[in-house]
């Protein structure tokens, strides 16, 4: 008898460790993995290089609706292609990452977003990370979970990212960063980051990563083995 595909929703603020973990799960489980920031992250540098102004939210809706965002697999590592170009490191950089925000509250950005983020997920044997997949992309996901960290920790994390980039950012100005982006996005009208009501709560301040991954899994293996609802 064939196993129980599962969808797995993460959701979480900014740095409390969705994508990495994500990822790994996703591998462990033999599940495809939708980095769903990395779509909005896609579709604001598309923004940024159009050099339209982030209020402009009827043009910027426009341009949602004409721009291909897709990821091709390539030697283990997933990228992320923004009308068949390669932006996988580009969409990480510090002036994406200050813009984000403003352009994934768009709503007609995040129905172009969510549309494809349900066409992808069309198949079960998924994990998919974002701040509203359980709430909103995915309601009925049969394994959610919502991650969170301390901003201190969160903070050092972004600042290990930008530096293996060659940034050398300041923590603080960081922390300052990740508190205004997470008022931001649990604050906005339009798909805020929120936890599911059935999501289970996972702190990763003190946790590794493979303890994370391996948290997820032994759950994801208790919901395969129970009975489809």
């Amino acid at each position: 008898m064939k196993s129980r595909k599962l969808v797995i929703a993460i959701d979480g603020p900014a740095a409390s460790g969705k994508s990495t973990t994500a990822k790994l799960t996703a591998e462990r489980l033999g599940y495809l993995h939708i980095d769903t920031g990395a779509m909005y992250r896609a579709m604001t540098l598309k923004v940024l290089q159009e050099k339209i102004f982030l209020d402009d939210h009827v043009k910027i809706g426009r341009l949602a609706e004409k721009t291909e965002i897709r990821f091709r697999r390539e030697h283990g590592d997933v990228r992320v292609l923004l009308d068949n170009q390669d932006v996988t490191k580009a969409i990480r950089s510090r002036t994406v990452t200050s813009a984000v925000s403003a352009v994934s509250s768009i709503k007609k950005v995040r129905e172009v977003m969510v549309r494809e983020q349900r066409r992808m997920g069309e198949e079960s044997g998924i994990v998919l990370e974002g701040r509203d997949i359980g709430t909103v992309v995915f309601p009925a996901a049969d394994l959610k979970i919502f991650m969170v960290a301390d901003v201190e920790e969160r903070a050092r994390r972004r600042q290990r990212e930008f530096k293996e980039q060659g940034v050398e950012v300041d923590v603080g100005s960081l922390k300052e960063e990740l508190d205004s982006r997470d008022r931001q996005d649990s604050k906005r009208d339009i798909s805020p980051l929120k936890k599911a009501d059935d999501a289970i709560v996972l702190d990763t301040s003190n946790m590794t990563i493979d303890e994370q991954v391996e948290f997820i899994v032994k759950k994801a293996r208790v919901a395969i083995a129970q009975p489809e609802k």
